[in-house]
């Protein structure tokens, strides 16, 4: 690469707090640079941050580029394979030997199948949440229970165990724990899930990891693609819908347009992926020497892929900092592109259409409970950006 290009000093980069729904200003300039910067990977090794739109997806969708997690060039030892199962950290074939068999339990017909259900489990938290009334978190009151029951129930976590199944997500994705209590919560929901396979396997229930006992897998891949699709399926739609009812309280105007008009919602969903890109960024290695943006990437190169500034790129949409729920926002890169786009993108749009409306109409003058300042952000070191709480309050009737 041309010594030329702009430098990105390290990760992560802090965001302003008086802008807490951009990109750190860093990547922000960085693309203004150009789609392509040199960075510093935490673990000290030189690799790409690439921050541009149409870079981004050409990488994405370029099989010279690898997602094996032991090929990660970003600290000074060797990482291992991923474990079976975990296929988002995998190549073809092995990577569509486990999501084929997922692909039919995915898609928009079956998520749109659920929408009863999740309008139904929507309006318990929702009840919930009025009965114990004003101030509440909207983080612990709703915006973590309704998808957290939601993914339970597709794969067949029993409801009793839903709180600490979630407690423990929370501790090894939330970017705050230690390293032994990292350790200790992702050893815990290991042994949870290969308690969970087994029982599968014995007694068949009614949900997706039952089905998958029926097939060729192992009991250790099905641990793997369970904690894959329960991890995923919680975490991000949990912050997306805590941070966009943030966004939409600090848009007066977009939140009145949305309240007036229930015909947005459909938009306003594509339009807060795109501006929020909770899910920030990806790595991928490159096999080969290759050419991107009229530069070469070296084989053995770690790139990291900042979804977050692509979806604010001038070049692909307009005023990409200004949140406008009727922008046509297709197209953007917050379900990722290509072999490893978001298998659950379509449930989670299916969950954020119900929740967002049915909070809006159950709470009309839903507001903040406290300055805007205040809401605490998660840690740029989570793997999905949020906030930590978002106290609101609302007029009782």
């Amino acid at each position: 690469m041309s010594e030329s290009l702009h430098t990105v000093t390290t990760l992560p980069t802090e965001r302003r707090a008086a802008c807490p729904f951009d990109p750190p200003a860093e990547l922000t300039e960085a693309r203004r640079h150009g789609p392509v910067s040199r960075f510093t990977h935490p673990g000290g090794k030189p690799g790409l941050m690439i921050t541009g739109y149409d870079t981004v997806r050409a990488v994405l969708a370029d099989a010279r580029f690898s997602s094996r997690k032991e090929l990660m060039n970003v600290v000074d030892f060797a990482l291992p394979p991923a474990p079976p199962g975990e296929f988002l950290l995998m190549d073809e074939p092995e990577h569509s030997r486990y999501r084929k068999p997922l692909v039919g339990r995915f898609t928009v017909r079956r998520m749109r199948m659920l929408t009863e259900r999740i309008e139904r489990i929507t309006a318990d938290c929702l009840d919930a949440m009025q009965e114990t009334g004003p101030p509440a978190d909207l983080v612990t009151a709703f915006a973590k229970p309704l998808p957290t029951i939601v993914i339970c129930e597709i794969l067949g976590v029993p409801y009793e165990d839903r709180a600490s199944f979630q407690e423990q997500i929370d501790t090894f994705m939330g970017g705050e724990a230690g390293d032994e209590e990292l350790v200790a919560a992702y050893t815990a929901t290991q042994e949870y899930l290969a308690r969970l396979v087994a029982a599968k396997r014995a007694h068949p229930t009614d949900d997706v990891l039952s089905e998958l006992t029926d097939g060729d897998l192992t009991d250790e891949e099905l641990k793997g693609i369970s904690l894959i699709l329960l991890a995923a399926g919680f975490d991000t739609t949990a912050n997306m819908l805590s941070l966009g009812t943030f966004a939409l309280l600090r848009h007066p105007e977009q939140l009145a347009a949305l309240r007036a008009d229930p015909a947005l919602t459909d938009g306003a969903v594509e339009e807060l992926l795109r501006y929020l890109s909770v899910a920030k960024a990806f790595h991928r290695t490159a096999l080969e020497d290759v050419e991107l943006d009229g530069r070469t990437v070296e084989a053995g190169t770690t790139v990291v892929l900042s979804y977050h500034t692509a979806n604010r790129d001038p070049e692909r949409f307009p005023d990409p900092h200004a949140l406008d729920l009727r922008r046509r926002a297709t197209g953007h890169l917050a379900f990722g592109h290509g072999i490893h786009q978001c298998l659950g993108q379509q449930l989670a749009r299916v969950e954020m259409r119900v929740a967002f409306r049915a909070l809006l109409d159950r709470f009309p003058n839903l507001r903040l409970a406290v300055p805007a300042e205040e809401v605490v952000l998660r840690p740029e070191t989570a793997d999905v950006f949020g906030v930590k709480s978002l106290p609101v309050t609302w007029d009782e009737k």
